[in-house]
């Protein structure tokens, strides 16, 4: 099969318009329609100063079930890597 990408911005909503293309009419073809999200301030990559603002950093400091934190995410990404991938 051959493939043709086009990369559209939708300008009338639910409606995108493909003009030129290389087929005659009765020709079959196969459309697959991908949304690129468009990255705004609130998604668009974040600094180590955005980072400890979020609160996520020391996220595990109080919590008395957790010794080692660094040993504690160590053991939690063993344990999801090591995990039958079928599940």
């Amino acid at each position: 099969m051959q493939a043709i990408h086009i990369q559209k911005e939708v300008e009338v909503d639910g409606e995108v318009t493909l003009k030129g293309l290389p087929y005659k009419k009765g020709q079959r073809v196969e459309l697959i329609v991908v949304f690129e999200p468009q990255l705004d301030s609130e998604t668009s990559l974040k600094t180590v100063g955005d980072l400890l603002e979020s609160g996520l950093v020391g996220i595990w400091k109080d919590r008395v079930d957790i010794g080692d934190s660094v040993e504690y995410a160590r053991h939690l990404r063993e344990e999801d890597q090591s995990r039958d991938s079928s599940q």
